[in-house]
């Protein structure tokens, strides 16, 4: 008896441990594909200026990830189940890295970046043709030489961001719905949504390390080593700068390899926990498990592929929790992917900057909130649909503070020409612009080169020569103009590098954009769980695997992908001035209209969540009389169920057999 208690207990320790292990490398696994996810967002922008495009293909970069991963999608979530799921994802964590390593392949094959000035680098102040020379000629600006345009071929090495984002794609596409279905096959229903929890939390985790990794990055310029960076007229929040955006993509692709390398150790099945101490039910549910498997195979693969998904396409639950799912990721896709943007051209915060104030201010929050809802549904047993309730409300609630931040606004920065007149005066815009103005007409002025500098009187110029500025001091980014015509009093006519900075208001506005942001995040992070498990429960078990992947190949194919690019083109038309490559076309945009720019970020996404209220009604009413496969037979007692039930047979065999002996002991008598 002593020798069976301890085989059991051995058992179970093992296979406890096998899950605790499992339940580790798949949260590793997904700190390290939301660590690259995160990441590759936060440098969209750099991306942006160093190939110098538009943001719609930009947009169209960063949907690439989704295309990848939908080519794949359906097929792994079905097929998945009956290979080596711990396998399949750990090759799809190396192939995660492999993508990685190609998006930072592009800064080893170019040349050096070179950014647009009409500043001398050198200083030299034998040549001032940077400034303003009346009647000279002008050396600086556009050659359209179209032999130029050749040497910017090198612009096309954005392919390989392209190519590699698809590989990660590919590569990240087991890891959700096969972890998923491997934690609700093995894991106690109850212990379900709290080691869920700790997955999602896991996803958060990752963006904030990524966040970090994206913002120490973006505050080292690209070629930090090779050049001298004394010499630079730019700074981190100049809209030319470019950080060392490579090298977080290396970091990326080493964490992704190192997160594969567990899964080659794990089971491809585990006891169900919490019954792993009852070797009869370990027995009886390995019988029944090959007699599955036997007729699986003697039905065939795909046999089942069809009736499946006839049944979610026949789901109404299920289907509209989809469309729900696909308005809400248009919304959320466009605001995280361009968030660094919005804040750095809102209020005047470098890319920097930016990316760190959203890991530190929005992430936490959204880690507690995952923690908190899972432990919320383990300790108080939500049912389904109490989680719908709970799911919705607190929705509703985050979608109406939402509407806070369009009063955290800033103005546009006055540039002179462009926002306001020469004379400091607020103008119209998209009337056309008056680049030129009678205290720079004989400076023979570049009209196109984005190189703003900023006067003693609070105006911004798009150039110093532009300022009227005829003299310079200094060099770098410590350089100094002086007798700028176009600078009145009560500034003393110098003006030196970079925008005017925004004011104290801004920066107020900022902080309460952030609060409330972040207020934002926990509430519908509360939510995102109960909502999840309404997701896991409203299709039946062997339909689960399926039914997520077709879940994450709906939200991809009709948010993923064409989010990101109709948005920014949308942000594209708020742009006032374009940089300009050599040949003399357009480049990536270097400012933009903030009132506008601020409509299409926070009007859009609200349009959306608007628009998402009416499916989540939907399904409330619907699971009101409705009765989920959960319901019928809850989920973690199945196995408990057949084991009482035996138990209750052998009872009764034992009663009537003792019947019959009495009776047969009378009969005698």
């Amino acid at each position: 008896m002593g020798e069976t208690e301890k085989r059991i207990e051995t058992h179970r320790i093992r296979c406890l441990s096998k899950m605790k292990m499992f339940l580790m490398a798949i949260t590793c696994a997904y700190v390290a594909k939301t660590l690259s996810g995160a990441y590759m967002n936060s440098m969209l922008t750099q991306i942006e200026r160093q190939f110098n495009i538009p943001t719609s293909l930009v947009g169209f970069i960063n949907g690439s990830f989704e295309i990848g991963n939908l080519l794949l999608i359906i097929f792994v979530s079905y097929f998945g189940t009956k290979l080596h799921r711990p396998i399949v994802i750990g090759v799809g964590c190396a192939v995660m890295g492999l993508g990685c390593f190609l998006e930072a392949l592009p800064h080893f094959l170019m040349d050096r970046y070179e950014y647009e000035s009409t500043v001398s680098v050198s200083g030299n102040l034998s040549s001032n043709s940077f400034l303003c020379v009346e009647n000279g000629t002008q050396m600086v600006g556009p050659t359209h030489d179209p032999s130029e345009c050749v040497k910017e071929v090198r612009s096309f090495m954005w392919v390989y961001v392209l190519v590699g984002n698809i590989i990660r794609g590919v590569g990240e596409t087991p890891i959700m719905p096969l972890g998923i279905s491997y934690i609700e096959d093995f894991a106690k229903s109850e212990n379900s949504p709290l080691y869920i929890g700790i997955i999602e939390t896991g996803a958060v985790i990752g963006p904030l390390i990524g966040l970090l990794l994206a913002s120490f990055c973006a505050n080292v310029y690209v070629d930090t080593g090779s050049v001298n960076t004394d010499d630079l007229t730019i700074t981190p929040t100049d809209t030319r700068w470019v950080g060392a955006w490579w090298f977080g993509f290396l970091i990326c692709a080493g964490v992704n390899v190192l997160t594969a390398i567990p899964f080659f150790f794990l089971p491809k099945t585990l006891p169900k926990e919490g019954l792993e101490d009852n070797p009869d039910i370990i027995k009886s549910s390995k019988e029944e498990k090959q007699t599955e498997d036997v007729k699986k195979q003697q039905r065939g693969i795909t046999k089942d592929f069809l009736p499946f998904m006839k049944s979610l396409s026949c789901n109404p639950v299920y289907m509209l929790f989809i469309v729900l799912s696909v308005m809400e990721f248009n919304a959320f896709v466009n605001m995280f992917s361009f968030m660094p943007k919005y804040m750095e051209q809102q209020y005047g915060k470098s890319t920097s900057e930016a990316i760190f104030l959203i890991g530190i201010y929005n992430l936490p929050p959204i880690c507690f909130g995952y923690i908190a809802g899972g432990l919320l549904m383990k300790k108080f047993k939500i049912t389904v649909k109490q989680a719908a309730h709970i799911g919705f409300w607190l929705t509703l609630s985050e979608y109406l503070l939402y509407f806070l931040c369009f009063l955290m606004t800033c103005d546009n920065s006055s540039v002179a020409g462009l926002t306001t007149s020469y004379e400091g005066i607020p103008k119209d815009l998209y009337v056309g612009n008056n680049i030129f103005a009678d205290c720079n007409k004989d400076c023979n002025c570049p009209a196109t080169i984005w190189d703003p500098v900023c006067g003693d009187n609070g105006l911004s110029y798009m150039s110093a020569c532009l300022a009227g500025c005829e003299s310079s001091i200094g060099t770098g980014i410590n350089m100094v103009f002086e007798n700028c015509s176009c600078i009145q009093p009560p500034g003393n006519f110098s003006a030196v590098l970079g925008l005017c900075k925004k004011g104290h208001e801004c920066s107020m506005m900022l902080q309460y954009f952030l609060i409330v942001s972040a207020i934002s995040s926990f509430i519908y992070s509360l939510a995102a769980i109960p909502g999840y498990m309404v997701l896991l429960r409203c299709i039946s078990s062997e339909e689960k695997s399926l039914g997520v992947g077709l879940h994450a190949f709906c939200t991809r194919i009709f948010a993923g992908i064409p989010a990101p690019i109709y948005f920014g083109a949308l942000i594209d038309s708020t742009c006032l001035q374009w940089g300009t490559l050599k040949c003399g076309e357009p480049g990536a945009c270097r400012f933009y209209d903030s009132i506008y720019f601020r409509y299409i970020y926070l009007g859009l996404p609200a349009a959306l969540r608007g628009l998402s209220i009416f499916p989540a009604i939907w399904i409330l009413v619907l699971l009101r009389n409705r009765r989920l496969p959960g319901e019928t037979a809850p989920p973690g007692t199945e196995l408990e169920t057949k084991d009482t039930e035996k138990q209750n047979e052998l009872k009764d065999v034992h009663q009537n057999s003792k019947i019959s002996n009495d009776d047969e002991l009378k009969t005698k008598l």
